[in-house]
């Protein structure tokens, strides 16, 4: 199957790099959002977003003259739906953009288009909620028009690399549909593609990311029992991981990012009555940041009043994506406790939330704190030099919560140091 346009919509973390890659692949792209910052943003070339060479891949899209950014749909070959599926409080699926998306391409559907759902989505989402609202169009899926299903797997700060790079795995309705899928990301990916159904390939990436999520909670329940015991967790899963089959991951401040944090829910929604384990790694990730807090009051006691700089608000290192960030929620968490919180997060440094000083930079941050906890990797903050830090701030102690720092080189520069996982001061 040729394709000459596309219609990518969604223009976040996903959709853009995506539309993006194929408009420098030749094909013409109009790239979908609803948010009009954004699309005017764009026009103007302007990003929303932060991942390394994508500006430049952008801007290159946008001189082709390849790539044009609107807020509704446009007639095309293919339709991607990269759109968010966060959830709700109670913890359901929100699939309001996906349906939205899917209701905007019925007046642009014609006979033999391809459609393809990118946006991480329950079981049967394809089948059960997709093909019906596209059939609106009195055409029919796997029929009249191919209808399949795509998981993105690539990991920020890698994504323009691992869009190309990875293994691609999509599932149709049907195998014309699938097979239609692989005609149009073969354009750019050189990765193995892999053909399967839609449900199969929706259930695929669920169990990737909440694999994941359960062996990260019993690394962060590790660090528990580690601090209780007085073990250095991070040299016990060092030494136990030099078992032949033994991959423990690391713990942290907690699990974030709008996939391992949100993608076994959609499992849990789907069958409650199959998923105790999921459901109770999720509780143990979630409960993650009370835990940091937990050691920051056995460090100060009260926290009320006490001046606490918090390094890092992403969800992960080297990224400003601060979605379901455990960070912001261990910041929250402090200032609930009475803290006097300033955060500072320098892939984002305009990000403001009630009643926390977010500052533009370090020594802002840290000039008064009594406490600087380190809660994301970044390689700005590894690099750290104390003694210079020393200089910059009146705190005399530092709770590392990622295993970010060398504690014998923040002694020696007069820090006590303390450590997620790590039951003694060091």
């Amino acid at each position: 199957m040729k394709f000459q346009t596309i219609c990518v919509l969604g223009l976040g973390y996903i959709g853009l790099p995506t539309a993006s890659t194929f408009a420098t692949h030749g094909l013409k792209v109009v790239g979908v959002d609803v948010n009009p910052q954004i699309v005017n943003g764009l026009q103007n070339g302007h990003l929303h977003l932060y991942e390394p060479g994508l500006r430049t891949l952008v801007q290159a899209a946008l001189r082709s003259g390849n790539l044009i950014v609107a807020q509704q749909p446009q007639p095309a070959d293919a339709f991607i739906i990269a759109v968010p599926t966060p959830f709700y409080e109670d913890k359901r699926a929100d699939m309001r953009a996906v349906q939205s998306a899917s209701e905007a391409i019925v007046p642009h559907l014609r006979k033999g288009n391809l459609v393809i759902l990118e946006s991480t989505s329950p079981p049967l989402t394809t089948v059960n909620l997709v093909a019906p609202i596209l059939e609106k169009s009195g055409l029919k899926a796997g029929e009249d028009f191919y209808l399949a299903y795509s998981p993105e797997r690539v990991l920020p700060g890698q994504i323009l690399r691992e869009l190309i790079e990875n293994a691609r795995i999509i599932g149709g309705v049907n195998p014309e549909s699938a097979q239609a899928g692989r005609d149009l990301y073969s354009i750019f990916v050189r990765g193995e593609i892999i053909l399967t159904d839609a449900t199969t390939a929706e259930m695929v990436k669920l169990m990737e990311n909440t694999y994941r999520d359960v062996n990260i909670a019993i690394a962060n329940e590790f660090s528990r029992l580690a601090d209780r015991f007085g073990v250095d967790v991070w040299d016990a899963i060092r030494l136990a991981n030099r078992h032949p089959r033994v991959n423990i991951l690391s713990p942290g401040p907690g699990v974030g990012g709008h996939c391992i944090s949100v993608d076994p829910w959609f499992l849990v929604e789907a069958a409650p009555d199959l998923t105790p384990l999921i459901r109770t790694a999720r509780k143990v990730n979630d409960d993650q940041p009370r835990f940091v807090v937990q050691l920051a009051r056995q460090i100060l006691g009260d926290l009320s009043g006490r001046r606490i700089a918090a390094l890092g608000l992403a969800y992960k290192p080297n990224v400003d994506d601060l979605r379901e960030s455990p960070a912001v929620e261990v910041v929250h968490l402090l200032q609930s406790a009475g803290a006097q919180v300033r955060a500072f997060e320098p892939y984002k440094t305009d990000y403001a939330f009630n009643g926390v000083a977010s500052t533009n930079s370090l020594q802002t941050a840290i000039e008064e704190a009594e406490l600087l906890i380190l809660l994301v990797a970044h390689d700005q903050f590894k690099n750290l030099n104390p003694q210079e830090v020393a200089r910059m701030t009146a705190a005399k102690m530092v709770l590392d919560t990622v295993n970010g720092w060398k504690a014998q080189e923040w002694q020696q520069a007069g820090f006590r140091v303390f450590r997620l996982g790590v039951g003694k001061t060091q």
